[in-house]
């Protein structure tokens, strides 16, 4: 049978990605082919890709059962294929298991997760719940860390912030005079912010690094699918409350945010740190969620350092967390 693609470029008309390239295509579809008839399955009726600078991801509709998604990593998150091998490994019910990766390619294979949750009817009750297991699963992730980096995720350890700051800063000539001012004389702040939240000793975890309503599954009331690690760091784990905390409030208002941070903290008491010193730590590593998402930018077009977004989230670094 034929196949008929459909391909979604969204408002990336002209971005150039492998999915230009008929030999890239050719390989991709008998890939998947294959991996599908191992099997006993084949794809039936129109595969829809959707085609962006950061990704290439294809809806592959299979016959007798729900689609089944490629998606292919360009080289600044290639790391996410063998990451999501080692999730399901590590924290099986947290995460979809892949039925194929290839690690040296960034390409992988996996199942329909369900609904997502930014299609879900849900309250602040909901995304207590889907804070406090992602924080259970960075618990739980600890002793990964090192195993973590050999996979090729990035890691920026504490301690190393200020010095990632610095080149970023430096290497975006977007910045105008002004911004570089106030970056200048944030930089003092920043090095004691994070020397504090060092000092209070939480080890580092995985950190989604753009954990939002669109990047999780909710397939059933009070269980929850992680996934889309390209953006992912081993670096403090309380970075990752700054991005659905900000959603969350979007939504509901700044009044939700204590709870919030709450169910989220919960279940690192373990660690034996006093309440108040967890709080602490979750103000000093908001800052450290806009450097994560300036990083990524970075990462994932080295030729665009000077993006607007990379620079607006720098800027963000300053920002007043709002519990």
């Amino acid at each position: 049978m034929e196949r008929v693609i459909e391909v979604d470029r969204g408002a990336y008309p002209d971005a150039v990605t492998p999915w230009e390239d008929q030999a890239w295509r050719e390989a991709v579809l008998a890939w998947v082919e294959g991996h599908l008839a191992r099997r006993g399955l084949r794809l039936t009726g129109v595969a829809r890709v959707r085609v962006r600078p950061w990704s290439v991801l294809m809806r592959v509709p299979v016959g007798g059962r729900g689609p089944v998604w490629f998606k292919a990593n360009p080289p600044g998150s290639a790391f996410e294929a063998p990451l999501t091998a080692a999730l399901a490994r590590w924290v099986p019910e947290c995460v979809l298991r892949p039925l194929a990766v290839d690690g040296e390619r960034g390409w992988s294979l996996l199942p329909d997760g369900g609904p997502l949750f930014r299609d879900v009817e849900a309250g602040p009750r909901a995304w207590e719940e889907l804070l406090g297991g992602y924080a259970r699963m960075q618990r739980a992730l600890v002793p990964y860390a090192g195993e973590l980096g050999a996979l090729g995720v990035p890691r920026l350890r504490v301690s190393e912030v200020p010095a990632s700051f610095d080149r970023l800063r430096d290497g975006n000539g977007s910045l105008e005079p002004e911004q570089r001012a106030r970056l200048d004389a944030l930089r003092p702040r920043l090095a004691s912010w994070c020397a504090e939240l060092d000092a209070i000793g939480v080890p580092d975890s995985l950190d989604h690094a753009d954990l939002h309503e669109g990047q999780l599954f909710r397939p059933a009331p009070g269980r929850f699918t992680y996934f889309d690690w390209g953006d992912a760091v081993v670096s403090h784990p309380f970075a990752s409350l700054r991005v659905p905390a900000r959603r969350a409030a979007e939504r509901y208002g700044p009044e939700v945010l204590p709870r919030l941070r709450d169910a989220y903290l919960d279940p690192w008491t373990d660690l034996g740190l006093p309440p108040a010193q967890l709080r602490r730590a979750a103000r000093l590593a908001w800052r450290l969620g806009a450097l994560g998402r300036a990083r990524a930018w970075t990462r994932l077009f080295p030729s665009a350092t000077e993006s607007a977004n990379g620079a607006r989230s720098l800027l963000e670094t300053g920002d007043t967390p709002p519990f």
